[in-house]
């Protein structure tokens, strides 16, 4: 049975996202070193996975940006992987091999475990994840912490069960003092 993994980016100290337009958002994008994953083991999970999961607005966004990209290292791997998007909205998805999931999401998650082993990547959004925490869907989270304490942004885990506990994989910092820390979820 395939792995749900989900992936946080651009993360601060203190616990939230970067949220564009925020000081958070230009110390994560507007500095060279923040850019770049600078981890191939990292990029080869994401091009391994058997599918990408998203929300609809994480979808419609990584969408926009990963089509007309010519150099984000992210881009060869999601235009060419298979995507699904979790939406009760979106009737039509233009982006290539994407498929979209309206319907109950255990059930619409369940399909995507069946078959074989693996790893599905979840990339958002917040919504999204909230949910699969909620009903306790996730096997494994791999988070970006950033060196920063942003004071302003989305906090990732509000409104998910109150104990959730996780047992800690790895962490690795990379050179621009990112921390990736990788969790199983406790069972």
């Amino acid at each position: 049975m395939r792995k749900l993994m989900a992936t946080v980016f651009n993360y601060s100290l203190d616990g939230l996202l970067a949220d564009e337009g925020t000081d958070f958002w230009k110390f994560c994008f507007d500095l060279p070193e923040n850019r770049e994953p600078d981890q191939p083991a990292h990029l080869d999970w994401l091009r391994s996975a058997y599918a990408h999961v998203m929300g609809r607005t994480a979808y419609e966004g990584i969408a926009g940006a990963m089509t007309t990209s010519t150099d984000h290292p992210f881009a060869d791997i999601l235009n060419a992987g298979r995507k699904v998007v979790f939406s009760r909205t979106l009737k039509t998805a233009d982006w290539a091999n994407t498929t979209i999931a309206a319907g109950d999401t255990v059930e619409e998650i369940d399909k995507l475990r069946h078959g074989g082993d693996g790893h599905i990547v979840v990339w958002g959004g917040v919504r999204l994840w909230r949910s699969l925490m909620r009903l306790d869907l996730i096997d494994e989270l791999r988070v970006s912490m950033f060196p920063y304490v942003a004071g302003e942004g989305t906090r990732l885990f509000d409104g998910v069960p109150k104990s959730y506990p996780l047992d800690l994989v790895s962490s690795t910092a990379s050179s621009s003092g990112i921390i990736y820390l990788r969790y199983r979820r406790h069972r």
